[in-house]
Formats: structure tokens, C-alpha cells, sequence
């Protein structure tokens, strides 16, 4: 094989490389802090409300955050110590230690 060949084969691989692990580093680093800068804590009606989120503190971020997605596709932090805020986690909770005694 030709040098120049080679060179440029060496070049792409480590290129591709490169920009693989800067992704990774990109995604990685979003999900290790806080989601929420502020929370939400007038009530939403349920019906308005598509899914939510429930995300436990850890080393991310100290904080147990409640993400809930709006039908209109806005997101909304939900301030957890609100009373609505904790039916709709104990609601989750249930359902999903329900799924989990009762397996389809």
C-alpha cells in the first residue's frame, strides 16, 4: 500500500475516534447535574399532564427531581415537596411495585 494511503486510513480512524468519545463526554456530561435550576409548584391538572419523571437524588445531583411533560410538549419541573406532586409519586411508585408483584 501507498504511504499517503495508509496516513489517511491512520487519519480517519483516529478521527472518528475522536469525535465518538467527544459525544460520549457531551452526553455524559449532561446527565451527570441537576435538571431542574427551578421548580413548579401550583397545581396542574392531570389531564394536561403526558408523563412524568421521577429522578432520585445521587451523585448528579443532590436533589430527588420530578420532570413532568405537559401534552403541549413543554416540560416542567415539579417541586417534590408539594402535596399534589407527592400523590402523583406515590401513585407511580404504586404502579410501579404493582407491575413489579404482578409480572405480564
Amino acid at each position: 500500500m501507498n504511504t499517503k494511503v495508509v496516513a489517511a486510513i491512520v487519519a480517519f480512524f483516529l478521527l472518528s475516534a475522536t469525535l465518538t468519545e467527544g459525544v460520549s463526554l457531551a452526553r455524559m456530561g449532561s446527565e451527570l447535574r441537576c435538571q431542574c435550576i427551578s421548580t413548579h409548584s401550583k397545581f396542574i391538572p392531570p389531564r394536561h399532564i403526558q408523563d412524568v419523571k421521577l429522578t432520585q437524588s445521587g451523585p448528579h445531583c443532590k436533589n430527588v427531581e420530578v420532570i413532568a411533560t405537559l401534552k403541549d410538549g413543554r416540560e416542567v419541573c415539579l417541586d417534590p415537596t408539594a402535596k399534589w406532586v407527592k400523590l402523583i409519586i406515590k401513585a407511580i411508585l404504586d404502579k410501579a411495585q404493582s407491575n413489579v408483584e404482578s409480572p405480564l
